[in-house]
């Protein structure tokens, strides 16, 4: 549970363990200057307030401690050195179990005791320990968690409680303010402010969740705790930032609140959620792919890969389909499938709306059972193509057109040495010769579909 900065990537927890000895202190507080503060005052306005909502809900923001035994090692030390057999002698068993610490927040939201928070703050510890403002502790019991949203449902043994006012991120504005409470740091009911940067947005490792992205300043610490809207309703629960230090960048993302409440639901009915599944691999649909396919304009999820003998193959729906609507709910980018298909039961027929072969088709699926994987994934290739020709080195085996270099405008667009050339323009190709023949056939864009390891993607390319 430690965090891990990742290369340009979006950090999948807030939620670092705190080592003992390592507290909120070994950060270094920093002043802020006057400047800041007034240019931050002429911002917002005169009169512009966050006391009363912070006296409103603060009492039902909470702060969560958990304990985790973990694996520790004795010293990589030779058997023939003389500390050897003192470390086996004072440290016990190899390996042994040592207790780590870490902090995490939530709110209530139910007078008996129920807690929301996020999964990676609870999941798999030993203790659970609350903490509210009146300074009263409670042990917690974990009702269930799941991974995929990253939402938790724990409960403490309570009555009449103060509860957060439940709203809605269906009607979140891009640009309108936002309050977080959490602890970051383990300062406990903290506040910070700041605005929507964006909504829906898909991140790495999350195929169904739409973000709320803002530029609330939030940190280790502030992982399950409740955002909300200047009427003071619970709008999301922060989860996740975007950083390559560690900590706030000035991007940060929240679960919409209406997916918690999904998942809590479920959560609280049975400790586990059932999501809807077809069996699809999806990828969004750029300027160069629209063209490709003879869409009016990039929008939809591209069908990059069906699973065999999955509702999707079962409903006919093939590779190079693009799927333009679910149930009558207009698809505009690849992430809004997934949700979607998610939130559908499983057994329940679902209506899609696709284009396929430069013409719009209706299809009807039933929706089955999603197992531990996601329901879909997205493989995005880099759209950088810009002219020339197509610049590939094929290298025919039993594997198929293996690439054995690429060059010029396939390059650019993101085709790599290892890859396996499947189809063009939804043709599949089986020779050099044919591949040959359907490049020079095609209009100034192709879209080659790839099998790259266990991935099968479409590659944009502008042949100019």
């Amino acid at each position: 549970m430690s965090m891990q900065p990742m290369r340009a990537a979006v950090l999948a927890a807030l939620f670092p363990l705190v080592i003992a000895g390592c507290s909120a202190s070994s950060a270094a507080a920093q002043p802020v200057g006057a400047p800041a503060a007034t240019a931050a005052a002429s911002v917002r306005g005169p009169g512009f307030d966050f006391t009363q909502l912070a006296k409103d809900e603060g009492p039902a923001v909470v702060n969560i401690s958990v304990t985790k035994e973990v694996a520790t090692q004795m010293p990589q030390l030779d058997p023939n050195d003389p500390m050897y057999q003192f470390f086996r002698r004072f440290q016990g068993p190899i390996p042994r179990q040592a207790p780590e610490h870490g902090i995490g927040s939530g709110f209530i939201i139910s007078p008996d005791g129920y807690i929301l928070t996020n999964a990676h703050v609870v999941d798999g510890v030993k203790e659970v320990h609350v903490k509210l403002t009146d300074r009263r502790e409670f042990t917690a019991k974990v009702v269930g968690t799941d991974p995929k949203t990253d939402v938790a449902l724990i409960k403490i043994d309570a009555k009449n409680l103060p509860v957060v006012r439940v709203g809605s991120a269906k009607n979140v504005e891009v640009g309108q303010w936002v309050v977080a409470m959490g602890s970051p740091f383990g300062f406990e009911n903290s506040l910070t402010a700041g605005v929507v940067s964006a909504k829906s947005r898909s991140l790495p490792g999350d195929g169904y969740v739409p973000f709320i992205q803002t530029d609330v300043a939030v940190n280790p610490g502030n992982s399950g705790g409740p955002l909300f809207d200047m009427n003071g309703n619970v709008i999301g629960i922060n989860s996740q930032i975007y950083s390559r230090s560690g900590g706030y960048m000035g991007v940060s993302f929240a679960i919409p609140i209406d997916v918690a409440l999904h998942v809590k639901d479920e959560l609280a009915k049975s400790g586990h959620v059932t999501r809807g599944r077809i069996g699809v691999a999806v990828q969004s649909v750029n300027q160069s792919l629209a063209q490709s396919f003879g869409l009016p304009k990039p929008e939809g999820a591209l069908v990059s890969a069906v699973a065999d003998n999955s509702p999707a193959a079962h409903a006919g729906i093939k590779p190079g389909d693009v799927i333009l609507a679910w149930n009558g709910t207009p698809i505009d980018d690849s992430a809004d499938l997934p949700g979607l298909v998610a939130d559908t039961a499983p057994g329940k027929h679902a209506t899609l709306k696709l284009w396929r072969n430069g013409a719009e088709q209706t299809l009807g699926v039933t929706v089955g059972n999603m197992p531990d994987e996601k329901v879909a994934s997205a493989h995005d290739a880099n759209p950088g193509a810009n002219s020339g020709k197509l610049g590939l080195a094929i290298q025919q085996s039993d594997q198929g057109l293996v690439v054995a270099g690429a060059s010029g405008p396939a390059a650019r667009a993101g085709v790599q040495e290892g890859d396996v050339i499947l189809a063009v323009n939804n043709q599949p190709v089986k020779s050099v010769e044919q591949l040959r023949r359907l490049v020079d056939k095609a209009g100034k864009h192709v879209a080659l579909l790839v099998q790259r390891e266990d991935a099968k993607m479409y590659v944009p390319v502008d042949l100019g």
